[in-house]
């Protein structure tokens, strides 16, 4: 099936208001997880929904992106029918340094692959270039970027901003990189594993009715680990049924951001 159009998105929906935008994306996109990926993606194209893939392009559990020929044919494939190719980091693991309340965001919060969180301008430069180069060099150049677990130093923004990438994200909202405006939209997501896991999964099926519901907009998040735990993959999916029920309308980060600059 393919991708419904997605209407169009004014400034007055970005802060609330009936058919207010919803993103969806698929996070970790890389060789180890493309069973995972393809999984989700088929779930989204039988509701008509566009996805942002998040791309993990480095060695991260394996293999790089660029040499698995079948992942790049199934990405180049999923951007025709319509859903966006994003970059996320380049081996998604954290590195040393930084201030300690980072160092303990990254290592509890974003469970070590806040990649992103301490570099300086020149490090967060180098290895944005390395992803963008590999990515490249299969035929995928993303609009976008979203950090592991959300985080990027003020050296890393730096870098953002000069690289030419049109947008970023933050856990609550999507920054454009060329107006500077932020737009705030909380992103939902789940904690396979995890003593939140039940109540993290309340609030994903909770929060999706009433913002939906409210003309909110905001973000639901899918990550690989969802499909190994029993519920997580049912409460997704009726998170993103409701939204589309009260008439939220789906789109990509880069159809986003476009449209909100009028």
């Amino acid at each position: 099936m393919r991708v419904r159009a997605v209407g169009p998105v004014n400034a007055s929906q970005s802060g609330g208001g009936p058919g207010a935008p919803f993103v969806v994306s698929v996070h970790d996109v890389a060789p180890w997880s493309f069973e995972q990926s393809r999984h989700w993606l088929h779930d989204l194209d039988e509701r008509g929904v566009p996805a942002t893939l998040l791309l993990v392009p480095g060695s991260w559990r394996g293999a790089r992106l660029p040499d698995d020929p079948v992942l790049v044919e199934w990405l180049h494939g999923a951007r025709g029918r319509g859903h966006e190719l994003a970059l996320h980091g380049y081996v998604h693991q954290g590195v040393p340094g930084g201030p300690l309340t980072r160092r303990w965001v990254n290592a509890v919060v974003s469970r070590g692959c806040a990649e992103f969180c301490a570099l300086d301008e020149e490090a967060a430069r180098r290895r944005l270039e390395s992803g963008l180069a590999a990515l490249a060099s299969v035929g995928i150049v993303p609009e976008g970027f979203t950090p592991p677990g959300w985080l990027a130093s003020p050296g890393a923004m730096a870098a953002l901003r000069r690289l030419g990438l049109e947008y970023t994200t933050s856990h609550l909202g999507v920054h454009d990189l060329r107006t500077g405006a932020r737009h705030g939209m909380v992103a939902l997501s789940n904690r396979p594993g995890g003593l939140g896991e039940r109540a993290g999964a309340r609030l994903m099926r909770a929060a999706a009715r009433r913002w939906a519901g409210h003309g909110r907009p905001f973000r639901i998040a899918l990550h690989p680990a969802d499909l190994a735990r029993p519920g997580l993959r049912a409460c997704a999916l009726e998170a993103i049924d409701t939204a589309l029920a009260a008439g939220a309308r789906p789109c990509t980060y880069a159809g986003l951001v476009r449209t909100l600059r009028g």
